[in-house]
C-alpha cells in the first residue's frame, strides 16, 4: 500500500519493512543519528568532529547552539512514532510477555499477604494468629 508520498508503510504502526533503514537506538535510548530521528525546528545539523585522527558523528542543534540532546528536546520527535517518555525508543525496549506479568503478581500479593499478617498478629496478639 502507498500513500502520498510515495513511500510504502505496514498496516500495523511501528513496523519497518524489509526495504527500510534499521533504527539505531543507543541502548534503550533514542539517537540523533537514527535515520526516523527528525527535530521539528528543522535545527538537527550533523557534524564530522576528528579525535586524534578518527573521525565521528556529532548532532549539532542550531536553534540552541549546543549538542542535540536527542530525545530529551521538546522538537524531537520519531517518524515511526517509536520515541517514548523519558527518551526511550520503542524499538529497543523489550516486550514483557503476559506470563512473567502473572507470576510477579502473584509473589507480590503473597508477600503483601505476609506482612499483613504479620501487622494484625502484632496488634492482636500472638494469641488470635489461629484466627487470621
Amino acid at each position: 500500500m502507498r500513500n502520498y508520498s510515495g513511500r510504502s508503510f505496514n498496516k500495523e504502526r511501528g513496523q519497518i519493512s524489509q526495504n527500510e533503514p534499521k533504527p539505531l537506538p543507543l541502548g534503550e535510548k533514542c539517537n540523533y543519528l537514527c535515520p526516523y530521528f527528525r527535530c521539528n525546528k528543522r535545527a538537527l545539523m550533523i557534524q564530522t568532529k576528528y579525535v586524534k585522527g578518527s573521525p565521528y558523528k556529532v548532532g549539532f542543534c542550531r536553534w540552541v547552539g549546543d549538542t542535540c540532546i536527542a530525545g530529551e528536546c521538546q522538537y524531537a520527535y520519531c517518524e515511526k512514532r517509536a520515541l517514548l517518555p523519558g527518551n526511550r525508543c520503542a524499538f529497543a525496549v523489550n516486550k514483557r510477555t503476559d506470563g512473567d506479568d502473572m507470576e510477579k503478581e502473584l509473589k507480590e500479593s503473597d508477600e503483601y499477604e505476609d506482612k499483613v499478617k504479620d501487622i494484625i498478629s502484632k496488634k492482636l496478639g500472638k494469641k488470635d494468629l489461629d484466627l487470621i
